[in-house]
């Protein structure tokens, strides 16, 4: 599958959101006005409703769907004809927000991570399969072209057997917003804001193993946290033992000095060799896949790649074709639960 087909619509898909898919999104921010972008452009769906507290927001967003109803609430969209709703609001709100939607019989793609604590992404996946009703998270590496080649080149055998996985991510920045840094609004620092991202990748690749153990270390500020509860780390590592066998060693941070914009990458170590999905020149978009042999290295896959709305994007053309409750949902629990283990709760 090439870059430019995962962002097209599939045929089934563009005729069952002609006549049906209707979309509201809860939260046009950035992140949420991106996704929404990405979905009309797509021709998936018509973007029925939107709400978003900030009037700014909303402004920018009647730019891509001036037909658009503008409610105050969740309550307001839901009223509304619509088949699913886009979440991009705040952590807190992800898992309330999401089981409201849910059980009013909306499909659902929320931002990450669906639950702050791995109990409350237990219950958003449960409403889903009450609800029988379709459950997307916005884990977007996933759906990198680079990232999808490792994966394959995993799942294929081609590397033999997997031993060892190094995950990175170092931010440059932190977050500009302040609940980011109220643990209990955000369940906490730079792990559930960019390690869920490498934790679900090593699991995803892998098949989901069993998880045997996880150690790790939290700081804030260049001190040793003890307890999370009050303070959200900046820098964390975490080492995790696989049941298969594999060993997983995490690392990540906000407000590095890494000497450039950010440092991201998942490396995957074999007894035939490796692969790494990896970011070039510091950027936050541009990904390449590279094929590891003794000291050689092949790139396999080069930027530019339009990966930033394509998870949103491929959820739309599965609500589209009617798609209910998959247990792929999962696979959020089983992140959450070794997110859950980094924090020591």
């Amino acid at each position: 599958m090439t870059e430019d087909t995962l962002l097209e619509p599939t045929p089934e898909a563009t005729a069952s959101a002609s006549d049906t898919l209707k979309l509201g999104f809860l939260g046009i921010g950035w992140i949420g006005r991106n996704r929404m972008e990405a979905i009309a452009n797509a021709g998936l769906a018509e973007v029925t409703a939107v709400v978003d507290p900030a009037p700014q927001n909303v402004e920018e967003a009647q730019r891509t769907a001036p037909a658009a109803k503008v409610g105050e609430s969740i309550e307001d969209l839901l009223t509304e004809d619509i088949d699913g709703v886009v979440i991009a609001t705040p952590s807190a709100f992800h898992a309330d927000q999401s089981i409201q939607a849910l059980e009013s019989g909306k499909a659902v793609f929320c931002q990450k991570p669906l639950g702050r604590f791995a109990e409350e992404t237990r219950r958003v996946v449960e409403a889903a399969r009450k609800a029988d009703t379709l459950l997307g998270v916005d884990l977007s590496y996933r759906s990198t072209v680079a990232m999808r080649k490792v994966y394959d080149l995993v799942k294929s055998g081609e590397l033999g057997d997997i031993y060892g996985v190094e995950l990175v991510f170092h931010n440059a920045y932190g977050p500009d917003k302040p609940w980011f840094y109220d643990p209990k609004l955000s369940g906490g620092g730079c792990v559930i804001d960019l390690g869920v991202h490498l934790v679900d990748l090593a699991l995803w690749t892998l098949n989901f193993p069993v998880v045997e153990s996880v150690t790790s270390s939290l700081f804030s500020k260049g001190q040793r946290l003890t307890s999370s509860a009050e303070t959200v780390e900046d820098y964390a590592t975490a080492s995790i033992q696989l049941a298969t066998g594999p060993h997983v060693q995490l690392s990540c941070s906000w407000n590095l000095p890494a000497g450039q914009e950010a440092i991201i990458s998942a490396t995957f170590y074999g007894t035939n060799g490796g692969a790494a999905f990896k970011n070039v020149n510091g950027s936050f978009y541009d990904f390449v896949a590279e094929r590891f042999w003794g000291t050689q290295t092949e790139i396999l896959v080069s930027p530019p790649d339009t990966w930033g709305g394509r998870a949103g994007v491929e959820w739309a053309q599965r609500v589209a074709k009617g798609e209910k409750f998959n247990e792929e949902a999962e696979q959020f629990v089983k992140v959450a639960e070794v997110l859950d283990k980094i924090y020591g709760r």
